[in-house]
């Protein structure tokens, strides 16, 4: 098992530095562009100010090779899959907001080398309902990105949403005795 293990960080840590000595470090000017480029990335990609968000959304990911996805208590491993739930999300839900905006309230990105980064952020979509009602949502993210001809591609994330809260008077049953 030990074997294993070792064998699996020394593949991933090759992987992420591109091959560079352990030892070699980035530059803090370096980490700085890493972490500019990452953030910009999403930044683009979930701009719902932009026109075409589905597509700009599912342009985040690599066109080939495995992405692997996890939210709502499912793995999702192919591009296809991926699509289908991006374009679901926006043809019901997303496509239904009147005045999104989406907010990054925290990004955290953690720089692993020149081509990859970990990203992970808080975020909320206050918007209005087809009822014209305030209504937001929101979640978390971790995403694994890295630098693929020359763009920023996330090839493994996990995305949770914030629990909708609800009045718990608006939805309590009126008292008989009352």
């Amino acid at each position: 098992m030990r074997i294993g293990t070792t064998l699996v960080a020394v593949a991933f840590a090759s992987a992420c530095g591109g091959g560079r000595a352990p030892d070699a470090e980035l530059t803090a000017r370096q980490e700085a562009e890493v972490r500019v480029e990452a953030e910009l990335a999403l930044r683009r990609a979930y701009d719902l100010s932009m026109p075409d968000v589905a597509n700009r959304m599912l342009a985040l990911y690599p066109d080939s090779g495995r992405i692997v996805s996890a939210t709502g208590g499912t793995v999702t491993t192919s591009r296809d899959s991926l699509a289908s739930g991006i374009h679901y999300f926006w043809n019901n839900v997303g496509s239904n907001m009147r005045e999104p905006r989406w907010v990054w309230d925290e990004i955290f990105v953690d720089v692993l080398s020149p081509t990859s980064a970990a990203v992970t952020a808080t975020y909320h979509i206050p918007h209005r309902n087809p009822r014209n009602e305030p209504h937001v949502l929101g979640g978390a993210m971790t995403v694994i990105m890295t630098k693929q001809k020359g763009r920023w591609v996330v090839i493994q994330e996990h995305l949770s949403d914030q629990p909708q809260v609800t009045d718990s008077l608006a939805s309590r049953e009126p008292d008989d005795d009352q």
